[in-house]
């Protein structure tokens, strides 16, 4: 007890010795100068956010100006809210928002559930070689450009393409599909994001299924529980935080829709179904009439619906889930 009491003395001994660092020494300085490679490290995204997505916030007053480049961002004469005056008002605003609509509602169902079902799917594989071979063919088409995917669409959309010659054997008419004035354009369009991003988007849910623990699988195998019945009692539960998080911010994004394949794809003699949001604020920006103060509107009006969607789908999913991003 004695030897004990000696030790634990000595012990108190030296704690009192060690210099006790003060305050000021263990502020942002001192953390900066233990950890500087981390805050070069996050140099870099820092100053990528500033330049690139901060910075360009200011060239938002243009959707309030009467924009001239002669003129400058700050030269030009103010209009006020004429630009969206002008932008509701238009003979072509409500054909680009009802499409616009229609197609997000397609990829965040259709285009949505692909990528946790394909992971699932994925994640319940026995091989593990497989598994990797499967996944890596499924998300090799996020890596081809968008140029050349629609180009591809075109070639097996025409009218000897290889798809329609397959439609062809149930009944469907011969035909160039993408030059089809009707809301078949929006299937395709979510087809086309369906294939090329449904395997990069799977990625997330198999790295979730893969870090469940074990154990729970047992136990339910113990107990008589079927391949289903894990994967709906023990899988899908694991990973419908994760699920939350990324269809939140499908939503943020769903006016923003597939702008690139579109513009690749349509034509004007499908615009009726075809043109969106953002193909009609490109055409307004660089088209006959170089409005960029007309296009700003519009691209400021998606981005505050997309927040609103985003907040608004966030605080659903905290109300019915009891999971949510923020």
């Amino acid at each position: 007890r004695k030897e004990r009491e000696s030790c634990m003395a000595k012990a108190k001994a030296a704690k009192a010795q060690v210099p006790v660092m003060s305050a000021k020494k263990k502020g942002w300085g001192y953390d900066l100068k233990k950890n500087w490679p981390l805050y070069v490290i996050f140099l870099i995204p820092f100053i990528f956010f500033v330049v690139f997505k901060y910075i360009p916030m200011v060239g938002i007053l243009m959707a309030f100006e009467d924009y001239k480049v002669a003129r400058g961002l700050f030269g030009s004469e103010w209009v006020g809210w004429e630009n969206f005056i002008e932008l509701f008002s238009g003979e072509q605003f409500p054909t680009a928002l009802r499409n616009t609509v229609a197609m997000a509602l397609l990829n965040l169902t259709l285009g949505f559930v692909a990528g946790p079902i394909l992971g699932l799917l994925i994640g319940q594989l026995r091989s593990k070689r497989f598994s990797r071979v499967v996944q890596t063919v499924t998300y090799m088409p996020y890596f081809v450009s968008a140029v050349v995917c629609c180009s591809l669409a075109k070639e097996f959309l025409d009218d000897n393409g290889a798809i329609t010659q397959f439609l062809t054997l149930f009944g469907f008419e011969r035909q160039n599909w993408l030059a089809v004035n009707g809301p078949s354009f929006w299937l395709i369009n979510c087809l086309l994001g369906v294939w090329q991003g449904a395997g990069y988007g799977a990625i997330i849910y198999i790295a979730t299924i893969n870090g469940i623990n074990n154990d729970l699988y047992e136990a339910a195998c113990i107990d008589g529980a079927s391949r289903w019945q894990r994967v709906w009692n023990i899988t899908i539960p694991q990973i419908m935080p994760i699920v939350v998080m990324m269809f939140t911010m499908q939503i943020g994004l769903v006016f923003m829709t597939g702008f690139d394949k579109v513009l690749l794809i349509y034509m004007p003699s499908t615009y009726e179904f075809s043109d969106c949001l953002s193909t009609y604020t490109y055409r307004m920006a660089f088209g006959s009439s170089n409005d960029f103060g007309l296009s700003t509107a519009s691209g400021l009006f998606q981005s505050v619906v997309g927040t609103i969607l985003m907040v608004g789908g966030n605080k659903l999913s905290a109300m019915t889930t009891k999971h949510s991003m923020f």
